[in-house]
C-alpha cells in the first residue's frame, strides 16, 4: 500500500531506494504510462506558488524524496521519511533492471548531442539495453506532436526526460495519456552525468548530504538557486513553532 507524507503541503512517497525500484518494476508490467518525479527542496518551494506544479506532483505515480532537505524536514516534523532517494541513483537501478530484462529506453533532453553521448555510454556499459531513441531538449511547441510520435514509434519501455524542473514534470504530465512507454521519469541532469558532461559529487559529499555544497563550490554562479535549501529549512523550523 502506498504511503505518503506531506512536506510543506507537497506529497512525498515514503520509500527507500529499494522500495522505489520495486514500485518501478510494478509499473513496467502495467499497461498505462506511469510518471516518476524527483522533487528536491527547490521543487517543493516552487510548488508552494505554482499550483500547476503541485497538481503534477499530486497526480504522479511515484514521488521520491530527492533532496536532503526533505529528509531533514521529515525528521524535524517526525513524518517518517528515512532515506534520500536521488533521481540519479534510481535511474541507475532502472538501467540495471532494463539490462537484466532486455528493455528499451529513450533519452529525451539536454543540449544538442548530449543525449546521443549518454545513449552511447549507456549502451557500452549495459550490453542488453536497447537505446531506441535520443532527442535533445531544444524544440518548439509545434514539434511536440512529432516528438511524441517519435517516442511511441520507438516502442521504448522507459522514457527518461531531462528538460529541467519543473518543465520536465509538466511535460510528462501533459502528455502522459499520449505516451505509450510504460514509465516516464524526470531525470534532470542525469543525462548529462551519463554523457560525461557533468559529474556527481564525490561519494563523501553524497553520504553527508552535501552534494548541493559541492555544486556550489564548482558552480558559484548557481548561488541564487542554492539559497532554496536554507530558505526551506527556515520555513520548516518556523512552522514547528
Amino acid at each position: 500500500m502506498r504511503k505518503q507524507v506531506r512536506i510543506m503541503g507537497v506529497p512525498i512517497d515514503q520509500v527507500t531506494l529499494e522500495d522505489a525500484c520495486n514500485v518501478f518494476q510494478g509499473f513496467i508490467e502495467g499497461k498505462d504510462c506511469r510518471i516518476i518525479v524527483t522533487p528536491n527542496t527547490e521543487i517543493v518551494m516552487e510548488a508552494q506558488k505554482d499550483a500547476s506544479l503541485l497538481t503534477v506532483i499530486e497526480d504522479a505515480d511515484l514521488v521520491i524524496p530527492d533532496g536532503i532537505g526533505l529528509i531533514y524536514a521529515s525528521k524535524i516534523q517526525r513524518t517518517g521519511l528515512t532515506e534520500r532517494v536521488t533521481g540519479v541513483d534510481l535511474m541507475l537501478k532502472i538501467l540495471n533492471y532494463c539490462n537484466q530484462h532486455q528493455k528499451k529506453i529513450f533519452l529525451f533532453g539536454g543540449k544538442p548531442g548530449v543525449a546521443a553521448m549518454a545513449g552511447e555510454n549507456i549502451s557500452n556499459k549495459f550490453s542488453n539495453i536497447d537505446v531506441v531513441g535520443v532527442r535533445d531538449g531544444y524544440f518548439k511547441g509545434e514539434e511536440e506532436d512529432a516528438i511524441i510520435e517519435e517516442i511511441n514509434q520507438s516502442d521504448a519501455d522507459v522514457l527518461f526526460v531531462a528538460l529541467g524542473a519543473p518543465k520536465q514534470e509538466k511535460w510528462m504530465y501533459q502528455y502522459r495519456q499520449a505516451l505509450k512507454t510504460k514509465v516516464a521519469m524526470g531525470v534532470g541532469g542525469g543525462i548529462d552525468i551519463w554523457a560525461g558532461t557533468a559529474k556527481r559529487a564525490p561519494e563523501i559529499y553524497q553520504k553527508l548530504g552535501l552534494e548541493w555544497f559541492y555544486r556550489l563550490m564548482k558552480e558559484p554562479w548557481r548561488y541564487k538557486r542554492m539559497m532554496a535549501l536554507p530558505k526551506f529549512m527556515i520555513k520548516v523550523l518556523l512552522s514547528e513553532k
